[in-house]
């Protein structure tokens, strides 16, 4: 999802600066709330572990340019199931971070593009799963059908923002129409992949009873929500 150099430029991009900053202040927000809640350690545990992850869907985890943008495998509903949303916000946004830094410096000037498309899909998907799950629902009880819908919201919120930046900063032409579906197109197979790995690391959550006390894991994981 990374969007590629040039996509937009000139003054379009202060939109991206503008849409960055409104969800980083949403992001802060989230974490000032986890702070009150879950406290200083634990919420920079969860968030440590959500940003070595997202690194790691970076730069270790296979990634392809496709279209527009390039094709990763996020797991934004993952981070959200295993460390709640405050946290999986901060580790989209700092692993993001750090990959520019480190790896790909050119991607910095469309962090405010790359770091919406992470994020705005992130706090959709957090609304819808206060819709579709139950209060007294434990994460690891969810079915595939629920893990569907949340990784449809996720992984197709980043598709919609992508095009949508492809589509502001270059238009209604035929070529960049054709770069947009081959990018949507190759990001069917992450939508139907990751609730499979949704599934496969909450039953191991579940099946591990001594997590239920650790406290680096949303405790909505293993504990209805009005145990909590």
């Amino acid at each position: 999802m990374h969007i590629e150099p040039g996509v937009v430029d000139g003054a379009k991009i202060l939109l991206s600066y503008a849409s960055a900053s409104a969800l980083l202040a949403t992001t802060a927000w989230l974490a000032l709330r986890a702070l009150r809640q879950q406290g200083a350690a634990v919420l920079l545990g969860r968030s440590l572990l959500a940003t070595l992850l997202v690194f790691c869907s970076f730069e270790v985890l296979p990634h392809h340019p496709v279209g527009v943008s390039e094709v990763h495998l996020i797991l934004g509903s993952t981070l959200f199931l295993l460390f709640g949303p405050a946290a999986a916000a901060i580790g989209l946004a700092s692993g993001l971070l750090l990959q520019g830094l480190f790896f790909a410096p050119s991607d910095l000037p469309q962090y405010g593009m790359n770091v919406t498309t992470l994020l705005a899909p992130l706090l959709a998907m957090a609304a819808l799963a206060r819709r579709i799950i139950a209060p007294q629902t434990r994460y690891v009880d969810l079915s595939y059908a629920q893990t569907f819908k949340l990784s449809l919201a996720y992984q197709g919120g980043i598709v919609a923002w992508v095009a949508f930046w492809a589509l502001y900063g270059h238009g209604l032409g035929a070529d960049n129409l054709a770069q947009i579906a081959s990018f949507g197109g190759a990001y069917l197979l992450v939508i139907l992949v990751e609730p499979l790995v949704d599934l496969g690391v909450l039953a191991a959550a579940k099946a591990l009873h001594q997590l239920q006390n650790w406290p680096l894991l949303e405790r909505r994981l293993l504990a209805a929500k009005h145990q909590i």
